[in-house]
């Protein structure tokens, strides 16, 4: 299992009561208090939240701590809860090539720019990126579509059209889903 990794910015005195209460909690507790020993602790971890005591616009994963006193087990509670939703976030987020897609929001995003995508095109996209070779139109309508019907359709062709006239529009690329001999494939 990942472990949790939770950063105490500049809060001395919670540090020092997390750490009594350590091995009762399921994460690893580290103190830090300068903005250089942050981005140390930061570079070597993957799975982390850092507590801080107000919002810093130059810091990821942050929770700030507001409302103090706080009952120890609801603050405990709100860590994992925070920690929940950082592994939600980290899990809806797919790379294809130079494109980012979000599946929470159905948004495909290159550098700044976003285009919403309908939930057939995620899976389209997303069942192509994951084949090393072109994928047939009726593999497309059997595993995408769940079609299995002998009636000829253009169903795949006229999505994949629609498909690439958006990325050809928002992203100016009309090599993003390539046609092959046998299928489609993402280039």
């Amino acid at each position: 299992m990942n472990i949790q990794n939770l950063i105490i910015y500049k809060l001395t005195s919670l540090y020092h009561i997390l750490e009594e209460l350590g091995l009762d909690l399921n994460f690893k507790i580290i103190f830090v208090d300068s903005e250089s020993s942050l981005n140390d602790q930061v570079k070597k971890l993957n799975n982390y939240l850092i507590i801080v005591d107000k919002r810093y616009s130059n810091i990821a994963n942050q929770f700030v701590l507001d409302g103090i006193p706080i009952n120890i087990f609801k603050l405990v509670e709100k860590i994992n809860i925070e920690f929940l939703k950082l592994q939600f976030n980290s899990q809806s987020e797919i790379r294809v090539n130079n494109y980012t897609i979000d599946l929470n929001s159905r948004e495909i995003l290159k550098e700044n720019t976003k285009l919403k995508l309908t939930e057939k095109e995620i899976n389209t996209i997303t069942y192509l990126s994951k084949s090393s070779k072109p994928v047939s139109i009726n593999e497309l309508q059997t595993k995408v579509w769940s079609y299995h019907s002998d009636i000829e359709t253009h169903t795949v062709e006229t999505h994949i059209y629609r498909l690439r006239k958006k990325f050809l529009n928002v992203f100016n690329d009309n090599q993003f889903i390539i046609s092959k001999k046998n299928g489609y494939q993402i280039n």
